[in-house]
């Protein structure tokens, strides 16, 4: 039994519909499902009443509800009292999750500069797809997580709160030919197909940039050859000739000046993004809420 059923089972009270609980816990539908369908199977009899709608609680459904958010409060309680004697600078180790294009070279640079103003810290990075960083957040398993937003992409939920601690953009990379121009041209007035190095639908930082293609006539001839969740990847593909990625400007400029790879386009299929540092207001501790408000007070912490 996985105490966080409890959770789902709240949020499932909270909102009576399967697909808006699912996305207020950050998880698939079916996963959600399998949840509820596990706790009940668990406790040996039916927690939810599936024939209305909304769908509502039973009464060993409201029961089971009120005894694990009492436990889950204790036991929070308790966790909080721990990590709270623990969280000393010389201790406690910070931990940080990250989508893997931050992790690269955003990360290190931003921690460097941070910690000449805040002092040393020790700390962790987990590099991982966004949804499974922000379950970690919520589990308590990680203190921060840092993630693009854009304008173009999908809030993250209003349970989480953000600070912006960096800016980067999103843009057409190609592999260079011998004269240092791109093997593919976004802006050659040409009809024929440009293959395209494509994030994965599941893939967040994909989000900022499809619904700026689609709303472009570019769109029509991008045709994808390759697609996948990571931008190091794509970044490695571009490299090669394969096509063209919109990858953060941080990640492949060290390409860039060495020739490897160039601008497919001009400026104006650039996509800025934001930096993002989200915490978990319930889960803190002395250390972590002393570097939330540094980053949010002091106007002297560099945006890299």
């Amino acid at each position: 039994m996985d105490i966080f059923w409890f959770q789902n089972l709240g949020s499932l009270a909270k909102t009576g519909n399967f697909t808006h609980a699912a996305e207020l816990d950050n998880i698939s539908q079916s996963a959600f499902s399998r949840r509820i369908k596990a706790l009940e199977t668990w406790v040996g009899a039916p927690l939810v009443d599936r024939s209305s709608y909304p769908v509502k609680l039973t009464d060993f459904g409201n029961q089971m509800l009120e005894a694990g958010e009492q436990a889950l409060a204790h036991v929070e309680a308790e966790r909080s009292h721990i990590r709270e004697t623990l969280a000393q600078p010389d201790k406690y180790v910070v931990a940080f999750a990250a989508q893997h294009s931050i992790s690269w070279r955003f990360y290190p640079a931003w921690l460097q500069a941070f910690e000449e103003i805040f002092g040393p810290l020790i700390s962790r990075l987990r590099a991982d797809d966004l949804p499974n960083c922000l379950a970690d957040l919520k589990r308590a398993e990680v203190d921060f997580v840092i993630s693009y937003e854009s304008a173009h992409g999908r809030s993250i939920g209003t349970e989480f709160e953000s600070l912006i601690i960096g800016r980067d953009r999103l843009i057409p990379v190609a592999k260079s030919d011998a004269s240092g121009a791109p093997v593919y041209q976004i802006d050659d007035g040409a009809d024929s197909p440009i293959p395209y190095l494509k994030f994965e639908s599941t893939a967040p930082i994909g989000w900022h940039v499809e619904p700026v293609l689609r709303a472009s006539p570019i769109h029509k001839r991008l045709s994808k050859v390759y697609e996948h969740s990571m931008g190091g990847a794509l970044r490695i593909r571009a490299r090669d000739g394969l096509g063209v990625a919109w990858l953060p400007q941080s990640l492949v400029q060290p390409d860039i000046e060495a020739g490897l790879l160039t601008w497919a386009g001009s400026e104006k299929w650039a996509i800025d993004v934001e930096i993002q540092l989200h915490r978990f207001k319930r889960h803190n501790n002395l250390l972590t809420r002393k570097i939330w408000t540094v980053l949010e007070t002091r106007q002297d912490v560099p945006l890299i």
